[in-house]
């Protein structure tokens, strides 16, 4: 536990209400505690932080409230951060360099300060950087080169001839360097077709949980430097991505696909293969990407088109009951019409009635 006025001084920050209070935790509002600490960035959290169990809140500059006490300071989010770490301290763990239940190839080059724990497999001619950390049941295959300062998470793969940058982060069973998904039918039966190419991560890139990146084919799939590729992403053989990309969780991305820098793409964004995709692009979530997106083109759906052009489809999209109901109503005018005619004219008109259609769109 840790007093108000301790916080107070951890963060830096001004104490809006005097209180001696103790604090035991610290949580979202949502599930703040009666003698917890939260984080208030926002009007709305600030009447739901009035309201709720929490003791007391970090708030920005003049959002602090006149019920309960606040710490003001100016950058909320990362001063919440410093508190929940001091009372959930970040696991420092001993270089225990390399352990004796780890198994190294006599033929690997191992740098200073390398930590490699127990069940890691390092095969022959493997080069591993200064003050990489390789976690427990990782598998690195022959030829393959690591940076300085890379972590390597229980379960990941790197296949034979992957070049991983400095610090870049491998989260755990991610596979770097598995076959591409490429095949030729001869004779009735799909033959693998040559997977002789590997994958080249830049520095300080990161790859999520579960996520796999396909060798190319005979050359090399490349990640740029500072890519960040979140859990379950899917990256084929042959695709070239930029510089400073994020990809949300389930992108999947075809065969010799190529991105620009600063690329987004929401979650579950899939790219048929051979796209090319210009730098600064924002996909929006879901979207089928299928056709080159120029440079700072924002697209979303499936087919993706043009944002905006997207929203006025989907808000059309929204009326088709109302527009249905129109065009109905149209139909049993233009009938009662057609009968008035023909009744004017003494039952005798050359116009056929129409019916109304029953299946209108």
């Amino acid at each position: 536990m840790n007093r108000l006025d301790e916080i107070v001084k951890l963060v830096n920050g001004r104490l809006s209400l005097p209180s001696d209070i103790t604090i035991a935790g610290a949580s979202s509002v949502a599930r703040a505690e009666s003698n917890y600490i939260t984080l208030v960035t926002s009007l709305p959290y600030l009447k739901q932080f009035e309201a709720g169990p929490a003791a007391a809140a970090i708030v920005p500059i003049g959002m602090a409230s006149t019920i309960k006490p606040c710490i003001e300071v100016e950058n909320p989010e990362a001063c919440f951060a410093k508190i929940v770490e001091s009372f959930r301290p970040i696991i420092n763990r001993k270089n225990i360099g390399i352990s004796p239940q780890a198994h190294i190839s006599p033929n690997a080059i191992i740098e200073e300060d390398v930590c490699i724990h127990a069940g890691a497999v390092v095969m022959d001619n493997v080069v591993i950087g200064c003050g990489t950390v390789i976690y427990p049941n990782v598998t690195v295959m022959e030829n393959s080169r690591i940076g300085q300062h890379v972590r390597i998470f229980p379960g990941a793969v790197l296949y034979e001839n992957t070049v991983v940058g400095d610090r870049s982060i491998i989260h755990a069973n991610a596979v770097i360097g598995a076959f591409g998904f490429g095949y030729s039918t001869q004779e009735g039966s799909h033959q693998l077709c040559p997977q002789l190419g590997n994958v080249v991560l830049g520095s300080d890139v990161d790859i999520g949980a579960n996520t796999t990146i396909d060798r190319g084919t005979y050359d090399s799939t490349t990640i740029g430097d500072g890519t960040k590729l979140d859990n379950l992403v899917m990256i084929g053989h042959n695709c070239q991505i930029g510089k400073h990309n994020l990809f949300c969780s389930q992108v999947g991305i075809a065969g010799s696909c190529e991105t620009g820098d600063y690329v987004v793409m929401g979650g579950q964004v899939g790219l048929a293969d051979h796209l090319k995709i210009g730098n600064k692009v924002s996909v929006g979530a879901q979207s089928g990407v299928m056709n080159d997106v120029e440079d700072k083109q924002q697209v979303f759906g499936s087919p993706a088109r043009p944002w905006r052009e997207e929203m006025q489809i989907l808000a059309s999209k929204g009326k088709l009951p109302e527009m249905r109901k129109s065009i109905r109503d149209l139909e049993r005018e233009m009938l009662d019409l057609q009968q008035q005619v023909g009744s004017f004219l003494g039952g005798s008109t050359s116009a056929e009635p129409v019916e109304p259609t029953r299946n209108a769109a």
